[in-house]
């Protein structure tokens, strides 16, 4: 990795947003799960959350996401287990939703810890999503229609978080709030893919890359990386 890359990587990791997130209730089309993680790798958005019953939702998001490795894919069962897991880190929970007591998504606080509920393309956020919500949202349209694509939507929003915390100062941090493991792995993977690729294929824990961007291992380690067949 040269010294370029590095410096990009610690610049981007910096900027991540741990406490801004978005939660897509089956949604299940790939090109809008794949637009969805785009953008909010392009708003610092570390992690984005996937509810869909049963083994599809993980292999269909494991597809889509995989032009973009920055952002991780968190999945779970039920919306009422992501809900809960998202509460637990003190985050308000706002479902796009037309009602009658939706508010202008642009008279939210972003700078709180937010995850985003996106709802399934067709039929929406469903009534147990809403009944666990904190906030219902919507964006204001003078058309004849009264909906925008998924991604469409998640990216207006995601934006005007953007935006808020931009102006809070929250982009401009020197070092990165992420846990120390996971900017050691995102710098490997993101520095060194061939051989993250290697060291997942043959079972070796990554090793740590130094504050030059330099890979510090053992000459086990690297014996066992130039090594035939996997680790045992």
């Amino acid at each position: 990795m040269n010294a370029q890359r590095f410096d990009r990587i610690m610049e981007m990791l910096a900027a991540r947003q741990h406490d801004l997130t978005l939660c897509m209730e089956q949604v299940h089309k790939p090109h809008n799960v794949s637009a969805v993680i785009r953008t909010a790798d392009a708003v610092g958005v570390h992690e984005v959350h996937a509810v869909w019953p049963g083994s599809r939702m993980r292999t269909m998001v494991s597809s889509a996401a995989g032009s973009n490795s920055w952002v991780q894919v968190q999945t779970h069962p039920t919306i009422a287990d992501a809900i809960c897991h998202l509460k637990s880190q003190d985050m308000q929970i706002l479902a796009t939703h037309l009602s009658d007591k939706a508010v202008d998504f642009r008279e939210i606080d972003y700078t709180r810890p937010t995850c985003i509920l996106m709802g399934q393309e067709k039929t929406g956020i469903t009534r147990q999503a809403l009944e666990l919500a904190d906030q219902e949202i919507i964006i204001p349209m003078v058309g004849m229609v009264q909906s925008l694509n998924v991604s469409v939507a998640s990216a207006l929003i995601l934006y005007e978080a953007q935006r808020q915390r931009q102006n809070a100062g929250m982009y401009q941090r020197q070092t990165s709030t992420l846990p120390f493991s996971e900017q050691q792995r995102l710098l490997f993977e993101g520095g060194y893919p061939v051989l993250a690729r290697v060291a997942k294929h043959k079972g070796l824990p990554y090793p740590q890359i130094n504050d030059r961007g330099e890979v510090v291992a053992d000459a086990q380690w690297w014996a066992t990386m130039q090594s035939s067949g996997r680790k045992k």
